[in-house]
């Protein structure tokens, strides 16, 4: 089906392909962070095959555990990669060398780097190094990074943000503003991870050089050729990320800060499911599985998850990352699995919005889980509505307030879980849906009321179109406590500043606070929940 005019997916989602021109080296500063080792503003955009291997696109780490991380980078032609480690940031002692891959073509000149046998709860600092393939001793200048293990005691502080839907409905990077400057922000804030809950581009949705904006003045783009077209080729794909990187404020957030990485909708194509067959007249592939096939090959590429890499089909999205006693993340994936966008009035859904394998694995992961957070990383909200069309519906609820039907059979199969289980200490962390609240679930204010309380905030976005709070859907006794959105449908960044979310656990006491910013304004709402006693 093709998008709907005036939606929050898909507002200038038609727009044609426009003029590119990249006006990043006289209009971007250099990244605040590691500054002699990134490159300059000018070497961003270039892809050069002469001198020495460099990697422009900056560094990102993830995958971290107590005693490994995976490190990313891309050069700008083929090369050997290798990243040294060191607990000096001066890198005076303590060095050691990583090898790694080749980076050629086959990856878009993309590779990771498997770091092992890490201390448990430190500062590492690396630099990852590029050399000729038949050179080694050409080789080009370092580009830093820095990350921390994660920790063995629970006597030490958590701290992540947390935020989704970059690059939408025509809002890029505006060289007049300084980029995307809610990433310096969010690295002022020194966390230990940042957990990219979705819409990490915007493949279904071309930038043009500007967009007129309410008060009559323009919002200037920075645009390339692979962002004047929705995506459809590898390469297209592949260009939507590259897009964001070239803001100097993302690449130093990634040098200092591990993402945790999952996808929605607009990694691909705006409300997909398996098995669609696409009426949109500005794509030329019909086959949304041809494209998602491509999306999440170029997502392993341009993010450090070993599993997805080169497009392997064992590699999964969903997954778990255990960041100490404290806490554990799940990661969800909310788009592979599915069945059709429907009404959702249906009283037997095995498929629903998880698939059955991911809901069984959910189920286990949370019941092996001894830390004292479960945190469960959803791509999309619970209980708000979020149309696709006029009929059908794209999330779980489906704005009926009785019983459970559709897909939300299945999330009344893991909440009973959940509470007969005795599993504690879980909560929901999404974005999606372009405002920012804080909405708490009770089985007294429900229809199905087989579940135990739990908490669900929402996020975002964190460089999108800014829009109105969705309705909340009754069957799981949502309450919003807290909401601020804006006003009007597909507000610009600079109307409506980004949203993010914060996370904080106390090393001493194990109290978990959630910290709802705003760009420039602060904590918007904060409250602090207190752990239950751990399943033993």
């Amino acid at each position: 089906m093709a998008p709907l005019p005036h939606t929050r997916r898909s507002l200038l989602g038609g727009s044609i392909a426009v003029p590119v021109g990249i006006a990043l080296s006289s209009t971007i500063a250099a990244p605040a962070f590691a500054a002699p080792a990134l490159a300059s503003p000018a070497e961003a955009p270039a892809f050069t095959r002469s001198g020495r291997p460099g990697a422009p696109w900056g560094v990102q780490s993830g995958e971290i555990t107590a005693h490994s991380a995976t490190v990313w980078t891309r050069a700008d032609r083929p090369a050997r990669m290798y990243v040294e480690t060191s607990p000096s940031e001066s890198f005076r002692y303590g060095v050691r060398r990583h090898g790694g891959p080749y980076l050629g073509p086959g990856t878009d000149y993309t590779g990771t780097v498997t770091l092992r046998d890490l201390p448990p709860g430190q500062q590492i600092h690396y630099r990852v190094v590029l050399a000729d393939p038949d050179d080694p001793r050409r080789a080009g200048r370092p580009v830093a990074g820095t990350f921390r293990t994660t920790p063995v005691s629970r006597r030490r502080d958590v701290r992540f943000l947390w935020s989704g839907d970059l690059a939408g409905q025509g809002w890029g990077i505006n060289p007049d503003l300084g980029g995307y400057r809610v990433f310096e922000e969010m690295r002022l804030r020194d966390p230990d991870f940042f957990l990219f809950s979705g819409d990490t581009v915007y493949a279904d949705g071309p930038i043009q050089a500007s967009v007129p904006l309410r008060d009559g003045t323009l919002w200037h783009n920075v645009t390339t050729e692979e962002k004047a077209k929705v995506a459809e080729t590898l390469d297209e794909f592949r260009g939507n990320f590259r897009y964001n990187l070239l803001d100097h404020n993302l690449r130093a957030f990634n040098a200092q800060v591990p993402v945790l990485a999952q996808w929605d909708d607009h990694e691909v194509r705006n409300n997909w499911y398996p098995g669609q067959l696409l009426e949109d007249p500005r794509y030329t592939v019909k086959d949304v599985d041809t494209l998602a096939a491509r999306a999440r090959r170029a997502f392993g590429e341009y993010f450090p998850v070993t599993d997805l890499r080169g497009g392997r089909a064992e590699g999964r999205m969903y997954r778990v990352m255990r960041y100490g006693p404290l806490l554990d993340v799940f990661v969800l994936d909310m788009r592979t699995h599915r069945n059709a966008n429907s009404p959702g009035r249906q009283s037997d859904d095995p498929i629903g919005i998880l698939g059955p394998e991911q809901l069984a694995w959910l189920k286990r992961e949370l019941l092996r889980s001894r830390a004292t957070w479960k945190v469960i990383a959803s791509d999309m909200p619970l209980g708000i509505v979020v149309p696709d069309g006029a009929a059908n519906f794209e999330a779980v609820a489906q704005g009926e307030p009785g019983a459970p039907l559709g897909r939300e059979l299945q999330i009344a199969e893991l909440l009973r879980h959940i509470k007969h289980q005795r599993i504690t200490g879980t909560l929901w962390l999404t974005a999606d849906v372009h405002y920012t609240a804080a909405n708490h679930y009770a089985p007294e204010r429900a229809a199905f009321g087989d579940f135990a309380p739990f908490w669900e905030f929402v996020s975002g976005p964190v460089g999108a179109g800014g829009f109105p709070a969705g309705k909340l859907d009754a069957t799981f006794g949502p309450e919003t406590v807290f909401v601020q959105s804006a006003p009007l449908p597909n507000m610009s960044p600079s109307e409506n500043p980004p949203y993010y979310g914060e996370v904080e656990i106390d090393g001493e006491s194990g109290e978990l606070t959630v910290r709802l910013r705003r760009q420039g304004g602060g904590v918007l709402f904060s409250t602090t929940l207190r752990p239950g006693r751990v399943r033993q």
